[in-house]
């Protein structure tokens, strides 16, 4: 633990190997509506949340809540990067797709289920290019969250959201929760990380909700009442300054 706390503090800005999809402003209007979804644990994470997304002309807001998720680290908040992940299946992974037998589902191994990075779900310009280091410093953080923002979606997501493809994953495991092989194996995406900084921790596909919402499980007040509130997987973990473990936060943090 204390080797996985040593390089996630002095880690620098690390490209995960997985490439975001350019955020072009042109868009298709058959993706105009709202989208949603629960999103259950995976790795036996603990966690759970919702999330929905509007997509209005050229733009796109995205509500996420989640809660249990992974606290702090070194007493600082742990930041959850959190993506739409697109071109694939369109579905969450099971423990069958634990191909080495580790214990994890990584981040590799579920992407024949929800695919790549389609949009990084980060604020101002980091939502248009993550490779970028600045996403870790506005990734919501803690083990609960209220992550809020409108930013201009990219062509290739919302084709995704259009034909029921896109899924919702956050990111960031506690290895306290874990298989040993969460701080003993080092990340396929970053060496430098133990495999819990990168794997999945929530995930769930977004499906267009009916006109006027009715039954889709996911409603705004399904927020409140249940408390449920690393970078881009193509950018960088922890930005370190000096050594020290420095994290904004998102726009609401419960």
């Amino acid at each position: 633990m204390k080797k996985m706390k040593k390089a996630m503090l002095l880690a620098p800005a690390v490209a995960l190997g997985l490439t975001a999809m350019g955020a072009a402003p042109a868009m298709a209007d058959h993706a105009t509506g709202t989208y949603s979804t629960v999103l259950n644990q995976l790795n036996n994470s603990g966690a759970s949340g919702t999330a929905w997304v509007t997509v209005e002309g050229s733009q796109a807001t995205v509500t996420v809540q989640a809660a249990g998720l992974a606290e702090t680290f070194n007493d600082a908040p742990y930041p959850h990067v959190q993506h739409i992940h697109i071109g694939a299946r369109g579905t969450c992974p099971t423990m069958a797709a634990d191909a080495n037998g580790d214990g994890i589902v990584d981040t590799v191994e579920g992407q024949p289920s929800y695919g790549e990075i389609g949009t990084t779900l980060s604020v101002g310009d980091a939502a248009k290019d993550a490779s970028t280091a600045t996403d870790v410093t506005v990734a919501p953080s803690g083990s609960s969250f209220t992550y809020e923002e409108t930013f201009e979606l990219n062509q290739a997501t919302q084709d995704s959201l259009a034909n029921g493809t896109s899924v919702v994953v956050v990111h960031g495991l506690d290895p306290a929760n874990q298989p040993a092989a969460a701080t003993e194996t080092p990340s396929n995406l970053v060496p430098e990380l133990p495999l819990a900084a990168t794997a999945p921790a929530l995930c769930g596909p977004l499906q267009m909700m009916p006109a006027g919402g009715a039954d889709t499980g996911v409603t705004k007040s399904d927020q409140g009442g249940s408390e449920m509130g690393m970078i881009a997987l193509g950018g960088g973990l922890l930005a370190a300054a000096g050594g020290a473990y420095a994290i904004r936060r998102s726009r609401t943090q419960n």
